[in-house]
């Protein structure tokens, strides 16, 4: 693998593939290419090659493999794992896909949407919703993040629990090998038995196996009802609890279960501009409880006046607020999706993105805190998330007055108490985010051996030059 700048020849060639107003070499043009969101990762990099079709990917491909130069694909550079970002110190060469934004086909009827993986979340959700339809992955990020990044780390999101993560929101996949050769499996059935699932490899490799350029993606009906609710709750078991009654009266109408803590909704008030507390009275920890019907408004209505009375009789609910608006609803899914930003202004954060089963939950999370606030007095726990699913981010702010740098050394020793516990319980240390570099040796360490040795199997057969994405989910042999 090319481990120095390239040639002068070879960069030329490369150039050649997508003309020159493509293939970024000026070092300010390239700097957002090679830092991370929240700044762990900085890589280096020769030049940022923006392909505008399948074929030029396809080229570039075949021409790195000749040649044995690494390729690094990235979509909207908003992940967390440092998956996208290429090695510090390499020759590895950036492959945006941000120029394959194309919508190629929407069928309503047979509920998909065709797209090239450089396309915006938001914008897939907005060409759904033009023709009546839903496509429900919904991150914080969707403004920004691209489709393509959103299958490679096998994206989650906040709806998982009704609708799947990306894996379960996919048919089919456009990939190129790290040969040039191109997989066109972009088929829309929802039974396909014919061999092996090519498609499930791809999704969640984090670009280490090829480059998916397009995809067939699932679109659902509308909901003709819509409600949502904010409770407050004196601990995880009674949001547990809740939550166990809301699964047995609300079923699959049931789309979002989030739990949130006294201190998140502290820092997003105090952070987020526009964002206020819906409620007059504290609680230790706050549900938000997200219902979508298929028949009318009144029943989303009525199922979530149940919920809360049933929740107050049984003394869950302390208190609670439904909104009465679009506009509600929205803030009180921001207050949600503005914990993660709202916690940059009070220092240092380490950051967990674990998963547990979900009646484990409560007694991880209590495991956990004790084990943290042991090691580390004055820390600043903020664990939220997606209680329906499992997927907790167990974050860590520094305490009060702490020094920053002093606090983020510990980073490590933090991973390992915390996902010590995870593996207590049988849960997982990357529930949404992916492996990438971040997490790569750890990986390792808590996975059995034939698994890891499974994964180098797969990534030698797809990959045997070393070229696609080295390093990231497996250290490159």
């Amino acid at each position: 693998m090319t481990t120095t700048i390239p040639s002068p020849e070879l960069i030329a060639s490369f150039i050649d593939i997508v003309g020159s107003a493509n293939a970024l070499t000026n070092p300010t043009d390239i700097a957002p290419y090679l830092v991370e969101s929240r700044g762990l990762y900085k890589g280096t990099t020769p030049m940022v090659l923006r392909p505008g079709s399948v074929e030029e990917v396809s080229r570039i491909m075949k021409l790195a493999s000749a040649t044995r130069t690494a390729i690094v694909p990235q979509g909207g550079n908003t992940g967390h794992v440092a998956g996208q970002i290429p090695r510090e110190g390499k020759a590895d060469i950036v492959l945006s896909l941000q120029r394959l934004n194309r919508i190629r086909d929407i069928d309503p009827v047979g509920n998909v949407i065709v797209a090239d993986a450089g396309c915006i979340l938001a914008d897939i959700q907005k060409a759904a919703d033009d023709n009546d339809r839903l496509f429900p992955l919904s991150l914080g990020s969707e403004g920004s993040a691209r489709i393509g990044g959103n299958l490679s780390t096998n994206a989650g999101g906040t709806a998982v629990l009704a609708y799947g993560n990306m894996r379960q929101l996919c048919l089919g996949l456009e990939v190129v090998l790290p040969t040039g050769e191109i997989w066109d499996g972009l088929r829309r059935l929802k039974k396909d038995n014919t061999g092996y699932d090519l498609r499930d490899l791809f999704i969640g490799a984090e670009g280490t196996l090829g480059v998916i350029t397009g995809a067939v993606l699932k679109m659902f009906p509308k909901p003709l009802g819509h409600q949502v609710a904010f409770a407050g709750v004196g601990s995880v078991e009674h949001a547990l609890a809740l939550f166990d009654k809301a699964s047995s009266l609300c079923g699959s109408a049931l789309t979002g279960f989030e739990l949130m803590p006294r201190l998140g909704v502290e820092f997003t008030t105090r952070h987020i501009p526009g964002v206020r507390d819906p409620m007059e009275t504290v609680h230790r920890w706050y549900v938000l409880i997200d219902i979508s019907t298929s028949d009318s408004a009144e029943s989303a209505e009525r199922m979530v006046h149940e919920l809360l009375e049933q929740g107050i009789v049984a003394d869950l609910v302390e208190n609670a607020v439904i909104a009465t608006s679009e506009e509600q609803r929205k803030a009180l899914w921001h207050m949600r999706e503005s914990m993660s930003p709202a916690q940059k202004p009070e220092g240092g954060s380490i950051k967990h993105d674990v998963s547990v089963p979900v009646s484990s939950i409560p007694a991880f999370m209590k495991e956990a805190d004790a084990a943290v606030m042991r090691a580390m007095p004055g820390a600043r726990i903020c664990s939220f998330g997606h209680m329906g699913d499992g997927n907790i981010h167990y974050n860590i702010s520094q305490p009060v007055g702490a020094d920053k740098q002093a606090f983020l050394d510990r980073w490590r020793e933090m991973n390992a108490i915390v996902h010590g516990i995870v593996a207590k319980y049988n849960g997982s240390i990357s529930a949404e985010h992916g492996i990438g570099q971040l997490k790569r040796d750890e990986l390792a360490e808590v996975r059995p051996e034939i698994e890891i040795e499974l994964m180098r199997r797969i990534k030698l057969a797809f990959d045997p030059a070393g070229i696609m994405n080295p390093d990231k989910v497996l250290r490159a042999r």
